[in-house]
């Protein structure tokens, strides 16, 4: 170094401040910066050729401004006359935000960083062989150009997940919608379903299933995970999940892997407009799962539980019906009104065999006729009509659906 050379001290970092640098070095660096701009701008659209878009007047701006933007900064801090680097890093949170919004990864930015930063260095080095500095200046050079390059791969970084969290939440908030638009009561019009999804990004299928879930109180239980092609909101109780294409390869078990451990219930397959019945039906199923009256535990599929959900959907109607076809049975005294009941079920469901209904309730066939003597005496004609047997079965099943599991 020449005798009696200006010196620049530059910030810290770490606990090792920057060697004293020829304020010359600079000063011979400076006016180079719009060819290391030029420079580093080709040799990223030559080695990362996404980024190569000499029509696009706009990206190309913006990409030379962040470079140019780099080297000011990295100037800047070795002669520790610069700002603390805010402006340098709002430029690469927009960059960041900028990845982001058009769907790439980091990765290629990365490299473009990279790549800067060796051209950069390239062209510092060339100038300390000119200026023939010691070993320890080069070193710390080279450290400051490994801290600027972190600074600005941080703050690409923080604007990319910025970015990316705020369209994941607008993204959720859509789909939440669909789920809305998909079980709404009237359906909505097919076009606005489609809109919808299109910008949920969400491909429609022909077909969906709704399953309700009961999920884990607290606020840190865990929310069930389920495929990314289905809809789901666990906002609130129960959950909802829509599931696309239920009857696809697969599906079955994905639902089921899915809600693994918790009290849930699959709606039927329905068309589009149809997932309010298809929500309607799970509600139930889930709600009689909660009662006992489904098993209480698992998936339940309501196309296995038809029936029941047939007899429960109007339970004041089966009330009613109890009232006019088993109103003779008040007046026997419990637990004999139980016993004839039972008796009465199963003689009814075995097409009036009483050696059958003697061996389904493991009694003798004596003690069945002599219930059944006693049924004729409480019952009368309705024992022979056909529509009361069958009105009197609808009611008994129902019934015995009802009792608790312990009884």
């Amino acid at each position: 170094m020449a005798d009696g050379a200006r010196t620049r001290t530059g910030p810290s970092h770490g606990d090792a401040p920057l060697t004293a640098l020829p304020a010359e070095l600079l000063d011979h660096l400076r006016p180079f910066l719009d060819e290391i701009t030029e420079e580093v701008v080709r040799t990223i659209g030559v080695e990362i050729p996404e980024y190569a878009r000499p029509a696009d007047e706009t990206y190309t701006h913006v990409i030379n401004r962040g470079v140019a933007q780099a080297l000011e900064g990295f100037l800047a801090r070795l002669s520790g006359t610069g700002s603390d680097g805010e402006d340098v890093r709002a430029t690469y949170r927009r960059i960041g935000k900028g990845e982001a919004d058009e769907g790439r990864s980091l990765d290629s930015f990365q490299a473009a960083l990279r790549i800067g930063a060796r051209v950069t260095w390239r062209r510092v080095c060339e100038l300390f062989e000119v200026h023939r500095l010691p070993p320890d200046v080069l070193i710390s050079l080279g450290e400051t150009v490994f801290l600027h390059l972190d600074e600005m791969a941080a703050a690409t970084a923080s604007g990319y997940t910025e970015a990316r969290l705020h369209a994941a939440g607008e993204l959720q908030q859509r789909r939440g919608r669909l789920i809305d638009l998909l079980t709404a009561d009237p359906a909505v019009s097919p076009e606005a379903v489609a809109d919808l999804a299109r910008t949920a990004q969400w491909p429609l299928p022909r077909e969906i299933a709704v399953a309700v879930v009961d999920l884990p109180e607290g606020s840190g239980s865990v929310r069930p995970i389920v495929p990314s092609e289905f809809l789901a909101r666990f906002d609130g109780q129960p959950g909802v999940v829509i599931v696309p294409d239920p009857q696809g390869p697969g599906r079955e078990r994905a639902v089921a892997g899915a809600l693994r451990g918790l009290n849930a219930a699959l709606g039927p397959t329905v068309s589009l407009d149809s997932g309010a019945r298809s929500l309607r039906w799970a509600l139930d199923a889930l709600d009689l799962a909660r009662r006992g009256v489904l098993p209480g535990t698992g998936l339940v599929r309501c196309t296995d539980h038809l029936a029941t959900l047939l007899l429960f959907r109007d339970e004041d109607l089966v009330d009613a019906l109890a009232r006019q076809y088993l109103g003779p049975l008040d007046a026997v005294r419990p637990p004999q009104r139980e016993r004839l009941a039972e008796t009465l079920l199963c003689w009814l469901s075995c097409a009036r065999n009483a050696s059958e209904v003697a061996q389904r309730l493991a009694v003798h066939p004596q003690t069945v006729r002599y219930r059944l003597r006693q049924l004729e005496e409480v019952f009368g004609d309705q024992l022979r009509d056909p529509t009361a047997q069958f009105e009197m079965q609808l009611v008994l099943r129902s019934l015995r659906l009802r009792r608790p599991p312990q009884e």
